[in-house]
């Protein structure tokens, strides 16, 4: 099993291609094993070329995530039997989880490596080529953070963060405290040394990163940590923009509101899990708090920021969920009013307590109600979208969100609430935004998950970000002098 064919001898540096499945937290994992791929001599592959080696960072937590894994496993088979000295690594949740299972079902995988050894991989991918056979190595806990591994980001103008990994939150229904370990918090100092390094490479936004934020500090005995930290954000020079994912309902407290309000660069936007709106399940799935507690942090947050907006995740059907249950999460739904909702149909995950609790919903129930909450959940966005027209809206432009209408002209980006926003730009390619750059522009239609802005682009600002972007693309920037009212580089 493993690597069954020796590596050519030739002088080009091998390739390398990262698929990741999962939340950010994984995404920012795989910035880390391409930038340690990346410095151990290894190339990105080129758009079209097969790899030399396949990394496979992988989910342990949505849904359908070992098929994936192992519908694209098989896929790969008889391309690794035809591609001389190919190798295939997979990490993450799932390698965690399975560890010697992912070797035992796809025997042709060389590497099987866990969430906490994300710095080994060159070393066991070297050891798999010289011994011919898979190497499966999972450590059980963090020996350092992640963090001080080399990185290669996707994006030149935004970057994740992360400021803890773990949990300690025994949730029924997630399995991640198990594959991640208990919190561990990097020290504030580490962070904002880190975000002012990358805003002098030109980033202009970055996300805080971690499985529950807003306990960020309880390692070193520090409640009002993730308050302390927004607020120094705010300090650092040519930071334009600040998020941060997810906090929990139960650790959310007004200091928070406060930082996030004052601080300029903090942006009116919250992702706050829901998971249900019912007070017996939440006591069920071990969410320790309940819906009127969940309410009454969204009045003050809007309370402090009336521009805010705020999104959720929502479980359907978790095991016992009655009609009523069901009918309390809409209930809080219609009175949240989400910007957005990531709603999901719940699935057995082994290993939580909630496969083996009683009472499980049929899928044909869960299918007819998760139908429903996303009519009402779009229905509210559709309505909270359209009270923006008319009205400006700050837009980060972005080379990764989607549609870019050649026929109207629009780039997409992000508005300071975190709205999609598809914007008409000029035709002239050297009057165009960049990724990166920002612009006021004012709303001229809203649909239920996006916003357009089809008014003359005037106010463009170019800036170090958008500069990142050109030097990471090797594009010139555009001529001094032109008709676009810009203003100084942020």
């Amino acid at each position: 099993m493993g690597t069954n064919n020796t590596m050519s001898q030739t002088t080009q540096p091998r390739t390398f291609e990262v698929i990741t499945y999962g939340c950010q937290m994984n995404f920012h994992d795989s910035e880390r094993i391409a930038g340690v791929l990346a410095d151990a001599g290894y190339v990105p592959v080129a758009d079209g070329a097969r790899a030399d080696v396949v990394v496979f960072n992988t989910c342990a937590v949505r849904e359908n995530a070992d098929n994936r894994l192992y519908g694209n496993l098989g896929h790969l088979a008889p391309v690794k039997q035809s591609h001389e000295g190919m190798q295939i690594a997979v990490g993450g949740c799932m390698a965690q989880k399975d560890r010697q299972v992912v070797v035992d079902k796809a025997p042709w995988v060389d590497v099987v490596f866990g969430t906490h050894n994300l710095g080994a991989l060159p070393a066991l991918l070297e050891r798999a080529r010289v011994n011919h056979s898979a190497q499966v190595e999972i450590l059980e806990s963090l020996e350092r953070f992640p963090s001080t591994l080399p990185t290669r980001r996707d994006s030149a103008y935004a970057a994740w963060v992360a400021i803890s990994v773990g949990c300690n939150n025994t949730c029924t229904f997630c399995i991640v405290p198990a594959l991640r370990g208990k919190e561990t918090d990097r020290r504030p100092g580490d962070i904002l040394a880190e975000i002012r390094a990358l805003v002098s490479e030109g980033v202009q936004e970055v996300t805080l990163l971690g499985q529950n934020v807003n306990t960020y500090g309880v390692e070193f005995g520090d409640s009002g940590a993730f308050a302390k930290l927004l607020r120094a954000c705010g300090e650092v020079d040519g930071l334009e923009r600040v998020r941060f994912t997810s906090p929990h309902p139960a650790a959310f407290t007004d200091d928070v509101i406060a930082a996030m309000a004052e601080t300029p660069n903090v942006m009116p936007s919250l992702h706050m899990p829901l998971q249900s709106g019912s007070d017996t399940l939440l006591r069920a799935m071990r969410r320790s708090y309940r819906s009127e507690k969940f309410l009454g942090i969204l009045d003050r947050v809007r309370t402090a920021m009336p521009e805010a907006a705020i999104s959720t995740d929502i479980i359907v059907g978790f095991p016992g969920e009655t009609e009523a249950d069901f009918q309390a999460t809409l209930d809080v739904v219609a009175a949240a009013r989400f910007a957005a909702a990531f709603t999901f149909q719940y699935s057995i995950r082994p290993g939580t307590p909630a496969a083996t609790m009683p009472d499980q919903v049929p899928a044909e129930v869960v299918a007819e109600r998760y139908q429903r909450l996303v009519d009402l959940v779009g229905e509210i966005s559709w309505a909270e979208n359209k009270r923006l027209v008319g009205t400006p809206v700050e837009v980060l432009f972005a080379d990764n969100e989607g549609r870019k209408d050649a026929a109207t002209q629009r780039m997409s980006g992000r508005a300071r609430d975190n709205r999609l926003v598809h914007v008409a730009v000029p035709d002239d390619p050297h009057l165009r935004p960049r990724p990166g750059d920002l612009a006021t522009v004012e709303v001229t239609y809203a649909a239920p998950h996006h916003l357009n802005a089809d008014a003359p682009l005037s106010n463009l600002r170019r800036t170090r970000g958008g500069d990142a972007w050109d030097a990471a693309h090797a594009q010139s920037a555009p001529p001094s002098g032109v008709a676009l009212n810009l203003t100084p580089r942020g």
